[in-house]
């Protein structure tokens, strides 16, 4: 069942156009990966389905729902988690919480059952009382998500939902996706390859505002079979050096700087048809 859809979807921003031409649809059971670089126009495109920004072109419905037409409805039937994980800073997160569930118009049992769920599953006891600005930017985002799947909605919008997080956090917070997946149609956000493997059903590629791809991981791999590319991990001290190092063991590749966490940057080589030696890189 077809439960988000959005048709040639557009905003501009000044001269510049960050949303060209979107359309997608995403059924029950299907989680689609938004990827691309930054700037690329993810969030934006969220946002404009999420509703929470004015498009200048295009349609968009959450669960039959036009965005515009019947936000209400269409918000209802959503979980949304913006870039940031915006919140009432100086509320506990029990009071941030139960604001939420009240705002959602859950009944009192429904809305304890609720809570109890989703502290087991998003783990925030430890900070159940602190403000949420007193938090750390990991449990902010958990909190964040937290309030995103609190009405047990339909459809989810993630922007990032792993940003912030420790490994393990990172680990768990994939695990609960792929859980709920099947009763759900979910849209997430990533510049990092490794969410895509972990948790998705689609890659939607976007670059410079426009879908550039629509497929299932495996087959977009397949196709860039001749466009081979090798992910290293190097000090982020080192991160310069190790970058002309690559440059030239690969004869030049194209490279690429994916993010940086706990001191190390994870770098993608563009290698192509060239003949490469692991063992090189590795050195």
């Amino acid at each position: 069942m077809r439960l988000v859809s959005a048709s040639a979807l557009t905003k501009r921003v000044g001269e510049m156009t960050a949303v060209d031409d979107v359309s997608l649809s995403v059924n029950r059971g299907e989680v689609a990966d938004f990827l691309g670089p930054n700037g690329a126009g993810k969030s934006t495109t969220m946002m404009m389905i999420a509703g929470f920004l004015e498009r200048d072109a295009g349609t968009a419905a959450i669960c039959g729902h036009d965005v515009w037409q019947d936000p209400v409805g269409a918000k209802a039937r959503l979980g949304y988690l913006p870039a940031g994980a915006p919140a009432y800073g100086d509320m506990p997160v029990a009071d941030f919480l139960k604001f939420c569930g009240r705002m959602r118009g859950l009944r009192r049992r429904r809305q304890n059952d609720r809570l109890a769920e989703m502290v087991e599953r998003v783990e925030v006891q430890e900070v159940w009382s602190r403000p949420v600005d007193a938090l750390s930017k990991g449990f902010r985002r958990r909190v964040a998500i937290a309030q995103a799947l609190l009405h047990d909605p339909d459809v989810l919008i993630l922007d990032e939902p792993t940003d912030g997080l420790d490994p393990n956090q990172k680990h768990q917070m994939r695990a609960l996706i792929r859980a709920i997946a099947p009763e759900k149609a979910i849209i997430v956000s990533t510049h990092i390859l490794e969410e895509v493997e972990a948790v998705c059903s689609r890659a939607v590629i976007i670059a410079r505002g426009k879908v550039v791809a629509d497929a299932e991981p495996q087959e977009l791999m397949e196709k860039a079979a001749g466009g081979r590319a090798i992910r290293v991990t190097v000090a982020e001290a080192e991160e310069a050096r190790a970058i002309e190092q690559l440059r030239r063991h690969t004869g030049g590749a194209e490279i690429e700087v994916m993010d940086h966490e706990n001191g190390t940057a994870r770098v993608l080589v563009r290698v192509g048809d060239r003949p490469v030696d692991a063992a090189d890189l590795a050195g």
